[in-house]
């Protein structure tokens, strides 16, 4: 059996990959793929977790797991998803570092179904934008609490899907940048999933439709009908396309207030994470993602 993690992170795609999955899941299902609601599995998994601290979990705990979650129903590949399964984001920077427990934390996941092929998914974001809006939704008060000693200049997303690769050696690992999400949709989609390559997803468009004013994503509809790209890329730049001229700015754009954050620096740190992800796209063992 295949066991996917989508391990987040906070504040990328906010559960819209499982939402458009689940709309899904009846097709997915006669394809053995099964994509449980959240309540089935979120509690369960952290529990059984937090019992076996890291130790492979008996057979007897396995099926008790699957039975609870599957619902007597045959599975080849199970996709579980939650941004809370590498810790809760007041602790996003704990020890100064990008999830600094990454590795051992995936590693239990492993552990659950020892057996299981295991795959894991991990969205990064420029950390410019990601950590203000993840410590505005953090709920900790102190921005010195919440940075726990680090430097935004010296965060690195490489160093957390380094952890998780060596502490996973044997796990598959997506990896790809929010920014790029909007253009590559339909292959996280996919990949995610695992279905077969002629399926027909429902909703595919919805995220690009969030961002996209009602009139331009009608006319990107309206063109894509009468234009059909012959293959993913020319889709893809149809997309950037029509963004380009009809995207939302509310949902492109966001202001950053955090304290004593200046221009310089967030330039600096955007530099920075564009480096760091060239970094991690020549990460032997880690599949990137690009559009």
């Amino acid at each position: 059996m295949q066991v996917v993690y989508h391990l987040g992170a906070h504040f990328t795609d906010e559960d819209r990959l499982l939402k458009c999955l689940l709309k899904n899941r009846d097709t997915l299902a006669h394809q053995g793929i099964v994509v449980p609601g959240p309540g089935r599995y979120r509690a369960l998994l952290r529990e059984a977790r937090n019992k076996l601290r890291g130790q492979p979990a008996p057979l007897a705990l396995q099926e008790e797991m699957l039975d609870r979650i599957l619902d007597d129903t045959d599975a080849g590949r199970v996709v579980f998803s939650n941004q809370t399964f590498l810790c809760i984001p007041p602790r996003v920077l704990r020890g100064g570092r990008l999830y600094a427990d990454a590795g051992q934390k995936a590693l239990a996941l492993a552990q659950l179904f020892p057996q299981a092929q295991i795959e894991f998914f991990l969205a990064v974001r420029n950390p410019a934008t990601f950590v203000p809006t993840v410590f505005h939704n953090s709920g900790e008060t102190s921005l010195e609490t919440f940075m726990d000693g680090a430097d935004p200049r010296e965060l690195r997303w490489s160093e957390v899907v380094r952890d998780l690769r060596e502490a996973n050696p044997e796990a598959e690992i997506t990896v790809w940048s929010n920014e790029d999400t909007p253009l590559i949709w339909g292959q996280l989609l996919a990949d995610l999933a695992g279905h077969e390559p002629q399926t027909m997803l429902d909703g595919i468009d919805d995220f690009v439709a969030s961002l996209m004013a009602p009139e331009g994503f009608k006319r990107m509809q309206a063109y894509l009908a009468g234009h059909p790209p012959e293959n993913e890329i020319q889709r893809r730049r149809v997309i950037a396309a029509f963004l380009d001229k009809y995207a939302l700015t509310d949902e492109i754009e966001m202001e950053l207030d955090m304290p004593g954050w200046t221009e310089d620096l967030v330039e600096d740190i955007t530099e920075l994470y564009e480096e760091d992800l060239f970094e991690i796209e020549r990460m032997p063992g880690v599949t990137f993602i690009t559009p």
